[in-house]
């Protein structure tokens, strides 16, 4: 079954906070997302290159437009520090009507196909 949703949340890891306020400023700036929260202090467990690592990150949580999220993981992609950083979107299934209007109001409209 395929959802299109209208909104998404797009999650990002990054190494420390003036990374993720570095990231979520150029993507405002860029108005690629309306908003930013910064989760410091999760303790992230992955593989890389074949090896079990841990490490201390911060989670960026943006909500934009579904129309925006590619051009939201360019701009994280081109100030990233990780050669792969984390960039996964979740569709937005609902939620307070003001609050989506808000994310439309906030953010530019997306470039014509």
């Amino acid at each position: 079954m395929t959802v299109r949703s209208k909104h998404v949340v797009v999650m990002v890891t990054a190494p420390n906070l003036r990374t993720a306020r570095k990231l979520a400023g150029k993507a405002l700036e860029a108005r690629v997302a309306a908003c930013a929260n910064l989760v410091p202090g999760i303790e992230s467990h992955y593989w890389w290159q074949k090896k079990l690592e841990r490490s201390s990150e911060v989670l960026i949580v943006f909500k934009t437009r579904s129309g925006l999220a590619k051009r939201l993981e360019r701009v994280v992609l081109e100030h990233h520090p990780y050669d792969t950083p984390e960039v996964i979107f979740l569709p937005v299934q609902g939620g307070n009507q003001q609050y989506l209007n808000w994310i439309d109001s906030s953010t530019e409209a997306p470039p014509p196909a």
